[in-house]
């Protein structure tokens, strides 16, 4: 069973400082072999600068360079892989697989890039190089260009050693890929069916249709989002005409769909997705005080509506008891929707997915949920109202107007995102901030416009 550096005592980190001081490599070694790079990479983004960089450099290099590719995207890598001396760093990047190494790369000031990759044998640079290319958010962003393909034409004995010699160069390959002889991809042959056919059967009776592919520039949620919806251990990406580029593997989309969650929980949450989560305090207040001068501005309209109708409030103080109530029940009615709506177009990236009924599941959910609780608060008022000496009626307008905005926070709630999403926009970004906003303005609106008309 791995250790964590969370399960230690609480002085690891003074160990480690000791250790690295005295220069005993060996024991340091042994101290951190029961770890995961994972958990040695937790480590080093909590020790100071200098700390850091000698542990990095203390590290086996295939133990240092798996250490650094899953510490945190950002400045604190990124920084430590610069201190490094060109032919350090390389041979760090040596060790990493293509995608890796270029995600690493691609944090470097373009003059690091060239030192760095002039310090690797050409072919290692060049699949980097053409990495980079791709936006770090796209399948060629996160695609590997090694992989096992086999020509169509083949025997299965005849492809099977072809197999064997490029299998010792790649790590992880779930299935080989068949192309022609333009590299366009013919579909894919599954390892357990070509091991166990006969020698001289033919690939071509072997191949089975591509499930699905993508293109380098498809958004990277996208391509998760595949994997997940048809089961795939990997998806190969392909050019417009066909050629087969890489493959983007199941592992590869993890830490994509940990980050896009995390990005759509921020902007739902009305926070700007430029914050770091371990930011400093500044940090956090440059990300949050635009949403909330937003914020700001979106319920100075709400509070407009109130201003607006003052003289009816005070001639029936009641309606300042039942407005904060029409609002607030209206606000949850919408976020719930919004959060329903936002976690189905996440999980459906199937075709034949219906998008619309999502919005005419929820307006009819709003209609009855509005019609349910809006009965009930308005026999509450219309009590209050005769306990009071206020005209009765007010129970028929807390019902209409609780009905009403309900209603329409099921269907702003579903509708926003689903328009955003098929317009090719994060749908996370149709947030509580203008959410909140919008059923306030209507609740008030109709409470205090009907109250108006009929009072």
């Amino acid at each position: 069973m791995t250790t964590s550096p969370a399960d230690e005592s609480p002085d690891l980190q003074e160990r480690i400082a000791a250790l690295i001081g005295e220069g005993d490599i060996a024991a340091l070694e042994t101290l951190l072999e029961e770890f995961h790079p994972s958990d040695i990479a937790d480590v080093v983004e909590s020790l100071s600068e200098d700390l850091r960089l000698a542990l990095v450099r203390a590290l086996p290099a295939d133990l240092a360079s798996e250490t650094l590719a899953e510490m945190e995207e950002g400045d604190v890598r990124a920084e430590l892989l610069s201190a490094l001396a060109p032919a350090e760093g390389a041979e760090l990047l040596h060790e990493l697989s293509d995608d890796d190494a270029a995600d690493l790369v691609g944090e470097l000031a373009p003059e690091t890039q060239d030192r760095l990759l002039a310090e690797l044998p050409t072919d290692e640079a060049g699949d980097i190089r053409e990495l980079l290319q791709y936006d770090e958010d796209t399948a060629g962003g996160i695609m590997t260009t090694a992989l096992v393909s086999v020509l169509g034409h083949l025997t299965a004995g005849e492809a099977i050693e072809a197999v064997r010699v490029k299998g010792r160069e790649v790590e992880n390959f779930y299935t080989v890929f068949v192309v022609d002889e333009d590299t366009k991809l013919l579909g894919t042959v599954p390892l357990d069916d070509l091991i166990l056919s006969d020698t001289d059967h033919r690939i071509s009776d072997l191949v089975e249709p591509t499930v699905a592919s993508v293109v380098p520039e498809a958004d990277q949620e996208q391509v998760g989002h595949m994997i997940a919806h048809y089961n795939l251990a990997s998806i190969p990406v392909v050019s417009d005409e066909g050629v087969l580029l890489g493959r983007v593997t199941f592992d590869d989309v993890i830490d994509v769909i940990e980050a896009e969650s995390t990005e759509d929980l921020l902007l739902f949450s009305g926070v700007s997705e430029a914050e770091e989560l371990r930011g400093s305090s500044l940090e956090a207040v440059r990300a949050r005080l635009p949403w909330l001068l937003l914020n700001t501005m979106t319920a100075s309209l709400a509070a407009s509506v109130v201003w607006w109708f003052r003289s009816e409030i005070a001639a029936a103080t009641l309606l300042a008891v039942v407005m904060p109530v029409v609002a607030g029940l209206g606000g949850n009615a919408g976020q719930q929707a919004l959060a329903v709506t936002i976690r189905r177009l996440a999980t459906s990236a199937g075709p034949l997915e219906a998008r619309g009924r999502v919005v005419r599941k929820e307006i009819l959910v709003g209609f009855l949920n509005g019609g349910a609780i809006g009965l009930l608060v308005a026999v509450g008022a219309g009590m209050l109202a005769l306990a009071m000496g206020v005209d009765p009626r007010l129970g028929v307008v807390v019902l209409l107007a609780m009905w009403g905005n309900i209603a329409m926070a099921g269907f702003a709630g579903s509708f926003i995102p689903t328009v955003l999403d098929r317009m090719g926009q994060d749908p996370a970004v149709a947030s509580t901030v203008f959410l909140t906003a919008l059923t306030d303005l209507t609740g008030f609106l109709l409470l205090l416009g009907l109250a108006t008309v009929m009072l």
